[in-house]
């Protein structure tokens, strides 16, 4: 009997947690594999990374459901069904799809769940749909994979960054700038204080002598805390402030049509990156990441055949 695939772990998360108790992963994956009734056999498959694939399929499955907030992940690994996931279960009690999860975003033929839902930073899978796999060639299903992977990181970094304090967002925004390389070999970034800092949160130098400087401006907002423009027309007076001619404002949300319009129009160079960019980034310059495995794709040598 072949083993559930990811999808088919969600219903039966859900009903492990209609009593509305606070649970951790771990309980939450073990419950629905007990609900689906999983053999000793299929709970010792290996897949190549090391992980048992019902753990694996699992925690897709948790992260699928978080991102469309049928799950809230209240605190570290911890998971609370919400109404929309109680909705979600009575309205499709003998299994839900994907294409489910799409329809909540609107759009149930949208060609893949991470590109349909509103969500900035997209979403992910362990397995490519069936639908899907017929339609890609290995190498595609590859980069289809590797995409949605990335995609659920970059959904899971900024929930990280939201769980943190102010200071260690602002310096995690410093880290990346240099990790981008910024500051140069014998650059310099200096995270200010955040009562004297008159709208900067941190400055890049450039050069060694100081000659270049990034001023920077981080603000660790919630996704409907939208960024206006009356922020931006602080920081760049605070930019004018310090004689700056050139600044980054980074937020974990995003920002007003106002605000980006009002950014591209003054003289000073203000760049504008939002959670959506701002994650992307991390997982590029390999910031709060980590290469977990490497895949070598080969091919026939034709030198050799010569």
């Amino acid at each position: 009997m072949a083993a559930p695939t990811w999808d088919q772990y969600m219903a039966p998360t859900l009903r492990a947690s209609l009593d509305g108790e606070i649970r951790r992963n771990r309980d939450l994956v073990q419950a629905a594999s007990d609900l689906l009734g999983l053999s000793e056999e299929q709970r010792a498959i290996v897949i190549p990374s090391g992980q048992n694939q019902w753990v694996n399929r699992g925690n897709w499955s948790l992260s699928y459901l978080t991102r469309v907030g049928a799950l809230e992940r209240t605190s570290r690994a911890h998971y609370r069904i919400t109404d929309v996931g109680r909705k979600l279960l009575a309205d499709h009690p003998d299994g839900i799809t994907e294409k489910h999860l799409r329809a909540l975003s609107g759009d149930p033929n949208a060609p893949h769940t991470w590109k349909a839902f509103p969500s900035p930073s997209g979403e992910a899978a362990a397995v490519v749909p069936s639908e899907i796999e017929t339609a890609l060639d290995p190498r595609e299903q590859i980069e289809e994979g590797i995409a949605r992977i990335k995609a659920d990181v970059a959904d899971q970094l900024l929930s990280r960054l939201l769980d943190q304090d102010w200071a260690f967002f602002e310096k995690a925004v410093l880290d990346l700038l240099i990790g981008m390389g910024y500051g140069g070999a014998e650059g310099s970034a200096l995270h200010t204080r955040l009562s004297k800092d008159g709208g900067i949160d941190g400055v890049i130098d450039q050069d060694a002598l100081g000659l270049s400087r990034i001023y920077v401006q981080a603000k660790r907002y919630g996704p409907d805390n939208i960024v206006g423009r009356p922020a931006i027309q602080g920081f760049v007076g605070a930019l004018a402030g310090n004689q700056a001619s050139q600044g980054v404002f980074i937020t974990t949300s995003r920002y007003s049509a106002d605000a980006i319009a009002y950014a591209d129009s003054v003289p000073t160079r203000v760049v504008l990156i939002d959670g959506d960019r701002l994650t992307r980034l991390m997982i590029r310059f390999g910031v709060g990441v980590q290469v977990k495995q490497t895949l070598h794709v080969v091919e026939v040598d034709e030198d050799f055949f010569e």
